[in-house]
């Protein structure tokens, strides 16, 4: 017998998500009044709000029972990124620093889905306070709203499987420990310790303390914002690079991070989408350096000798671009070291079709993961074999091990859908008055979390000019992107709601 929908205890979990939020929200108030800013008082108003809503949820789930089902894990994973971002966006509307209702929803939604795009021109003229929350948002969406809370739901006494199976990114995930509470904190602690150790890194090169923290929360977020509007270009080469590592490094599964600090490192090593993911990293930056090089170097001979020192310099350069963006365009992060969009059409075309693939999954990036384009690659080849011996049994194997046909059919429908919303995208972007060019950069921006884009909305563009409906699709996409498709299209299905 079908049991009825469990909405006690959707209210009950979705209120202890939002108190954790108010906490975070509280954080970014102190900044505020650490700096002495106009703005403390909205942000202490949006902290109280966010609190006393969280005991309303409370309130209305207090008899619930403590089991988390698989239907209402996927309501409670989608609805809470949407509450996250209604509340989030108080701090934005209500100081005044964005005035606009649309705008200050799609920053927020920007920032929690960790796709980066802006809709500020000038991001130098915000307040710290505002700086501040905008990489919060992302730092606490990167890894994932829920992930963080599963770690901290036995203190509300709830359980968290299901929620972390519903959130939790790729064709599958890993369980580091018998306990998912012990996972989620084992991930956790993983991300603390990259985002504080990024933070000092870039203290120590040159960094103030709040551009350290902010940009460490953005780059192991894979989010993007930056507290300057020429992102990371004006900044020294070596704070670029540990930008561009730590974007590398966020990118790779944290659990086998976890492995590789519990004495596991072969599970690293033998990952294959670990060996795919860097392996594309490695040679599409060589690809990019070796373009950039010849370009700036004989095309343009007078303005290279003028420009570098000698050959030496402009090869580390052309290295250093290169990677930057390669990095950044992979792991979905959108940070920008140059502007792309003044490099010659192939380069930029070519950064465009690396948005496309994303990291591994199981981190904290966006875009379609390495272990799927993995997997359609070898479901590929395997067919073209079958084509020449009909009667030969190929499997597909991961990691050494056979898949079997549902992680393989689930792959193959992730990239219909994919594709599907892509096109769908791109039409109402169009039909919105959005070039065509543009429109197409912007939906792969979008489901992919990636953030920048090309034209207008480049590196050194901002969407304070996108279409109004284009923007509110825009973020009900970037939500898609983020949740990886599944966990929204279940809910516009009857099976879901039905008793």
């Amino acid at each position: 017998m079908t049991r009825a929908f469990n909405w006690r205890i959707i209210f009950r979990t979705i209120g202890a998500l939002t108190l954790i939020e108010s906490l975070f929200m509280g954080l970014a108030t102190g900044v505020s009044y650490w700096y002495g800013e106009s703005d403390s008082q909205a942000f202490l108003a949006s902290t109280l709000i966010t609190l006393f809503s969280a005991f309303w949820g409370f309130l209305f789930g207090r008899k619930a029972s403590n089991h988390v089902g698989e239907r209402e894990g996927y309501v409670v994973v989608a609805l809470v990124w949407v509450i996250f971002s209604v509340f989030g966006m108080l701090p934005y509307y209500l100081s005044g620093q964005i005035p606009n209702i649309t705008n200050a929803w799609f920053e927020t939604m920007s920032g929690f889905t960790t796709t980066g795009a802006t809709i500020l021109p000038n991001v130098d003229i915000m307040s710290h306070g505002v700086l501040f929350w905008r990489s919060l948002t992302q730092w606490l969406g990167g890894l994932g709203i829920i992930v963080l809370c599963v770690a901290l739901l036995p203190m509300f006494g709830l359980g968290g499987m299901q929620l972390y199976a519903a959130e939790v990114t790729g064709v599958n995930y890993e369980k580091t420990s018998p306990r998912i509470a012990d996972t989620a904190k084992r991930l956790w602690g993983v991300y603390i310790l990259f985002t504080l150790s990024e933070a000092l890194l870039l203290n120590l090169f040159g960094m103030n303390y709040f551009d350290s923290f902010c940009h460490a929360f953005s780059t192991v977020a894979t989010g993007g914002f930056s507290t300057h509007t020429n992102s990371i270009m004006d900044f020294s080469p070596a704070i670029q690079y540990i930008i561009a590592i730590y974007m590398v490094l966020s990118g790779i599964n944290f659990a086998m991070i976890i492995y590789l600090f519990t004495g596991k490192s072969q599970r690293l090593i033998q990952d294959e989408e670990t060996r795919w993911y860097l392996s594309a990293i490695l040679i599409c930056t060589l690809l990019l350096m070796i373009g950039l090089f010849v370009h700036y170097s004989f095309v343009d001979f007078q303005a290279t000798l003028s420009c570098w020192q000698d050959g030496l310099c402009q090869m580390e350069r052309a290295f250093r671009k290169s990677f930057f963006m390669v990095a950044s365009a992979m792991t979905s992060t959108g940070f920008a070291a140059s502007d792309y969009m003044s490099w010659p059409k192939l380069f930029w075309v070519f950064v465009f079709f690396i948005m496309f693939t994303g990291a591994s999954s199981g981190s904290t990036s966006g875009g379609i993961k390495w272990i799927r384009i993995l997997i359609f690659t070898k479901s590929g080849l395997a067919e073209i074999q079958r084509r020449i011996h009909p009667n030969a049994i190929i499997p597909i194997k991961y990691n050494g091990r056979p898949l079997n046909h549902e992680t393989i059919s689930n792959v193959m429908a992730f990239m219909i859908f994919y594709i599907a919303i892509l096109i769908l995208t791109v039409l109402i972007f169009c039909g919105c008055g959005v070039n065509f060019d543009e429109a197409i950069g912007t939906a792969v921006s979008a489901i992919g979390n990636v953030g920048v884009s090309i034209g207008q909305f480049g590196p050194s563009g901002s969407y304070v000019d996108f279409p109004v409906v284009a923007k509110w699709w825009m973020t009900f996409v970037m939500l898609i992107g983020r949740l990886e498709i599944f966990t929204i299209l279940l809910l516009f299905t009857k099976a879901l709601w039905k008793k």
